[in-house]
Formats: C-alpha cells, sequence, structure tokens
C-alpha cells in the first residue's frame, strides 16, 4: 500500500498483528510512496501481494477490469456495507462486481490554521469561500503570508492540485457538475473547469500569498507544509485529516491549541465534504486472503488502526488516521478526531477524491502532470488541460 511512514506504516502493520495473533495468519505490510508505479509492474508482471490497499477508486475499477483482482464474494460486501455510510464513502463497484472495500476515509476539506496568527490579527475564521479570500487579501496587506503550499510528492507530485480542484469545482459548480466532470460529461477543456484552474494558480502566484519552503510550490513536499505553518511562515494551509501526521514533535492541535482547523468554506449555504480514503482488493482467491480482506474493513481493524497510530504518535496529539466505519469505537480518537469521523459519517452531500474516481491514466496521471505543468507556468491551463482531456481513454 502507499502508507510508508513509521507511523501509518507501523500501525497499520501494529494493526495487521492484533489479527495475526487471533487467527495464527503471518501478515506483513510493505507500505511504499511510489505504491502505485510498484502495484503496475507486480500485478503485470504476475507477481503481485495477496492484497493491495489502493488510494484509487478508480486504479481498483482499473484492475477488476483487466482481471488483475478478484470479485468480492457476496458474504464479505455484505459484511462490510453494513458498517459503513453508503454512496461515496462505501465499496467501489462496477461491471456488476464488487472490487474494492473500504478500510480508511480521509475528510479533505479542512484548513489547518495557526490560531496565535489569527489571534495577533484579530482574524475570524471565515464563513464562506468569499470571506476566505477576502482575509487572504487583508493578511497580505498586513504583512502575513496566507498560504503555505507545497505539491511535491514523489511520481504523485501533482495530486494537492487536483485536491484544490475538487474543493473549488464542489464549491463553485457544485455536486451535479462535480459527478458529471468525473463521468467525462463535463471535460477538462470546458471553459468553467479551466477557470477553476486558473483561479487557483491566480490566488497562488498573487504577491505575498504563498510561502514555498522548497523553493516553488512544485518542489516543495506536501508534507513539508507543517513545520513552517507551526512556526509562523504562513497563517493556513489547505489539505486533509490525515495532515495532522505532519507538524513537528510537540506541537499542539484543536480549538485553543498552537493549530486549529475549519472547514473549507463554500460559496454559499450549503457544506460541501470532499472525502479520501483507501480500499482493499484481492488478487488471490484462499480463505486466509478473505479472513484478512474482511479483518481490514472492520470495526475492530479502524479501532486498532487508529489506537496504534494515536500511540506512536503520542501525547493526545492527532494521529493522523480516520475511518468512517459507523461501529468503530470512537473512545480512541481525541476530540478533535471525533468531530471529523462525526462529519465524514454525517457528510451530505459527501463527493470522493475526483482524481481517485476518474480512469488512472487521467487522475492519477495526466491529472498531476499537466496541472504541475501549470502551476510550474510550463503550460496555459488552457494547454495543460486540454492534454488532460486528451489522455481520458476512448473506451
Amino acid at each position: 500500500g502507499p502508507e510508508s511512514s513509521e507511523n501509518e506504516a507501523g500501525a497499520m502493520q501494529d494493526a495487521l498483528d492484533v489479527f495475526a495473533e487471533e487467527s495464527g495468519i503471518e501478515i506483513t505490510y510493505t507500505g511504499a510512496r511510489d505504491f502505485s508505479d510498484q502495484i503496475n509492474a507486480q500485478a503485470a508482471g504476475g507477481n503481485p501481494p495477496d492484497i493491495a490497499v489502493f488510494p484509487q477508486p478508480g486504479k481498483v475499477i482499473d484492475f477488476g477490469s483487466q482481471g488483475f483482482i478478484l470479485p468480492i464474494p457476496d458474504d464479505l460486501v455484505a459484511f462490510s456495507e453494513a458498517q459503513w455510510p453508503s454512496g461515496t464513502l462505501g465499496t467501489v463497484s462496477a461491471l456488476d462486481e464488487v472490487w474494492g472495500l473500504p478500510n480508511k476515509t480521509d475528510l479533505k476539506s479542512l484548513v489547518w490554521y495557526n490560531s496565535q496568527i489569527f489571534a495577533d490579527g484579530g482574524y475570524a475564521v471565515p464563513e464562506t469561500l468569499d470571506e476566505l479570500l477576502t482575509l487572504g487579501t487583508q493578511m497580505i496587506a498586513d504583512g502575513v503570508t496566507p498560504w503555505c503550499v507545497g505539491i511535491e510528492s514523489g511520481p504523485a507530485t501533482g495530486w494537492a492540485f487536483t485536491d484544490w480542484m475538487e474543493d473549488l469545482t464542489l464549491r463553485l459548480q457544485g455536486p451535479e457538475f462535480y459527478d458529471q466532470w468525473v463521468a467525462n460529461e463535463v471535460t477538462f477543456d470546458d471553459e468553467r473547469v479551466q477557470a477553476i484552474g486558473q483561479t487557483i494558480i491566480d490566488i497562488w502566484n498573487t504577491p505575498g500569498n504563498t510561502f514555498a519552503a522548497g523553493g516553488s510550490i512544485a518542489a516543495t513536499p506536501f508534507g513539508d507544509n507543517g513545520e513552517p505553518l507551526a512556526n509562523g511562515d504562513c497563517a493556513m494551509h489547505r489539505q486533509a485529516s490525515f495532515f495532522a501526521a505532519f507538524f513537528p514533535e510537540g506541537t499542539t492541535i484543536g480549538p485553543g491549541q498552537q493549530i486549529d482547523t475549519f472547514y473549507f468554506p463554500s460559496a454559499d449555504d450549503s457544506r460541501p465534504v470532499l472525502t479520501a480514503g483507501t480500499y482493499v482488493s484481492a488478487f488471490r482467491d484462499a480463505p486466509e486472503v478473505w479472513a484478512v480482506m474482511e479483518y481490514l474493513t472492520s470495526a475492530e481493524y479502524s479501532t486498532a488502526r487508529q489506537a496504534a497510530q494515536a500511540e506512536r504518535v503520542g501525547g493526545g496529539a492527532n494521529s493522523g488516521y480516520l475511518s468512517a466505519n459507523l461501529d468503530q469505537d470512537l473512545s480512541v480518537y481525541n476530540d478533535l478526531e471525533r468531530g471529523f469521523v462525526e462529519i465524514l459519517q454525517t457528510a451530505n452531500p459527501a463527493r470522493f477524491d475526483a482524481s481517485d474516481l476518474m480512469p488512472a491514466a487521467v487522475g492519477s496521471g495526466a491529472f498531476w502532470t499537466e496541472g504541475t505543468s501549470a502551476v510550474n507556468g510550463d503550460k496555459t491551463v488552457a494547454d495543460a488541460f486540454a492534454a488532460i482531456q486528451a489522455a481520458w481513454p476512448s473506451e
């Protein structure tokens, strides 16, 4: 799977060890930042793992249609669906089969902010998108850098740009438009889609608006925004709930603490929520494989994983893990995280990360690379988005 940090991969293995002790099955998790490239090569080469943890439902569907992974048995589907919110937080289905089961959910529509900067400037948490943009303008006038931004992520560089695209598309065009965009009924060369991309780049390139620790937005690893936000080099960073794992040791997070969060505000009275997460799929038909698959989608796993990750992070800090499983034990989360889980379990409307739902050639391919080219200024938004559209599979 893609989770490779000591806290994330370590907690994954810790949770698997719980089931290994119960079942007698030996289970080993290997995480890699270049998971997408590795799983492509392993599947094509005929030597895949027994189970993979996919961050993109679109890739799960691709693998299912190519016959790389196995359809999930009906009894296991029923077991999973009873424990997870329906719709975008549920199973991954295509071709009348279920190919992936949920085992982690991220809340993406969040802004992390430096509480001291807000207090010193007398800044109020914005309630609307217009208020958020106005706040940025005011901060620049006050000599405060509003945003930390970085989109570097190894082979996955560019996904952080797609997150901004998705949140703003939900807010500026609405969920029906968003669904049409995911289905390629609204295309990337549509002027409304291009306008959103241009808006993001214009915001980021506004003088005084952006701190990029790596010297440029495309060269700054997305995880490297935690330290400058905590240090006050910027006031805000838009990132998912898992970003809690990327702050320096000792950073306090939550209401009244060094770092707090607010909902990425909407343009109207609606409160759309952008989500992401991981799904487990099986490559081998064997009793032990299905037993581990069942565990990975269970409330028992969600509880054990969160408890392990919270212990590794220590001090009651945010673990960086979330699950929308309805039956998990919420006592293993801190107050801020329980609020995140509540948002996930009751989100309406909720939409899954668009790039993760699109075919892999687009969502985890051209959207990342061409988006990065536009952010770098190597291409205009129009040219970059036309190239993304050209990457869409013809069938």
